[in-house]
């Protein structure tokens, strides 16, 4: 089982940048895929971004692509989010998740362990 904890959400103007961060408790962090999804106001779950275990696959939602970016240290337990050019429709709750099967997957019934979010806001 693992814990996540995410960190480093707040308010930015359109066009910013911000850098979430997703610490994981345990000392099997790298058998896990892991992923973060957004939720807007209304709106069900989305994918944003995947990364395989080792780290050399990553996976992006159409919309994300060439915004955003996710990495991860598998020493530290740790998988980042940078998100540049940030626009109003990119406003969520923010979410890591763990998937130990490691398929790196786009759908929200693959990960098994959530953190409890944290939300961006872009103002216009």
């Amino acid at each position: 089982q693992v814990q996540l904890v995410e960190s480093g959400g707040g308010l930015v103007q359109a066009g910013g940048s911000l850098r979430l961060s997703c610490t994981a408790s345990g000392r099997t962090f790298g058998s896990y895929s892991m992923g973060w999804f957004r939720q807007a106001p209304g709106k069900e779950r989305e994918f944003v971004a995947a990364i395989s275990r080792s780290g050399r696959s990553t996976y992006y939602a159409d919309s994300m692509k060439g915004r955003f970016s996710i990495s991860r240290d598998n020493a530290k337990n740790t998988v980042d989010l940078q998100m540049n050019s940030l626009k109003p429709e990119d406003t969520a709750v923010y979410y890591c998740a763990a998937d130990r099967r490691g398929g790196s997957s786009s759908s929200v019934l693959d990960y098994a362990y959530w953190g409890q979010g944290t939300q961006v806001t872009v103002s216009s």
